[in-house]
């Protein structure tokens, strides 16, 4: 579908910057699509597997076995999915354990795409109701069982769209306070913008002139 406009989004988005108590980004802070361009959305089933690839993750950064986590999604055949870091965090628990716990926002950012979380307020953490409605790893539930009990309303491009231009205004907030060695913006930590924003990032699709193909989880570009 075609993209909303770019600048018109930008400067709804900029309103809710400054309500929210971040700085404004700089006049030629880039738009993140070009007018004329259109988006969609990365699929139910990717959205999916990269939500409980991310619950195994947190699930195996609080202390849960190997068999339990990565033993999982290797009988649900989704291990295929993994990044180098993470399979290696699975296989080993090597790598940083804080970073693997940061994931749930992301987590919750992509259960927004699905419909699952009723919104994604900057303001606020993780919603409840998150473990409940991800897959149950203690009790082996089976991937294909646990979608036909969660069923979802997947959220349009274009809605998301607008989110992913607000979280990268946000980010650019946090990024500022960081390089000023000043304290960050907001009521939540930084992370919170960032991981949403990532899960955002590489779930909205622009094809256009100044996009190349989708990225993969670890090659999504953060940069501010």
């Amino acid at each position: 579908m075609p993209a909303p406009h770019p600048g018109q989004i930008r400067e709804m988005n900029l309103s809710d910057v400054a309500d929210l108590g971040y700085p404004l980004p700089p006049p030629n802070f880039p738009l993140v699509w070009s007018e004329h361009d259109e988006v969609e959305l990365r699929s139910r089933l990717e959205i999916e597997i990269r939500c409980v690839i991310l619950h195994v993750l947190l699930t195996a950064a609080l202390g849960a076995s190997r068999e339990v986590t990565l033993g999982w999604l290797e009988r649900n055949e989704i291990a295929d999915h993994l990044t180098d870091d993470e399979r290696m965090f699975l296989e080993r628990r090597s790598g940083n354990i804080d970073e693997f716990m940061l994931c749930i926002e992301a987590e919750w950012a992509l259960a927004w795409l699905l419909g699952i979380a009723d919104e994604l307020d900057p303001t606020q953490y993780v919603g409840d109701g998150l473990a409940a409605w991800a897959p149950n790893l203690q009790e082996d539930e089976p991937f294909e069982t646990w979608r036909l009990r969660s069923p979802v309303q997947i959220r349009s491009a274009e809605e998301a769209a607008v989110l992913l231009d607000l979280y990268y205004c946000l980010d650019a907030g946090n990024a500022e306070a960081m390089r000023a060695d000043a304290f960050p913006p907001g009521v939540t930590q930084p992370y919170v913008i960032g991981q949403r924003r990532w899960a955002l990032e590489w779930a909205v699709i622009f094809r256009g002139d100044d996009h190349g193909d989708p990225p993969a989880w670890d090659e999504v570009e953060m940069g501010v």
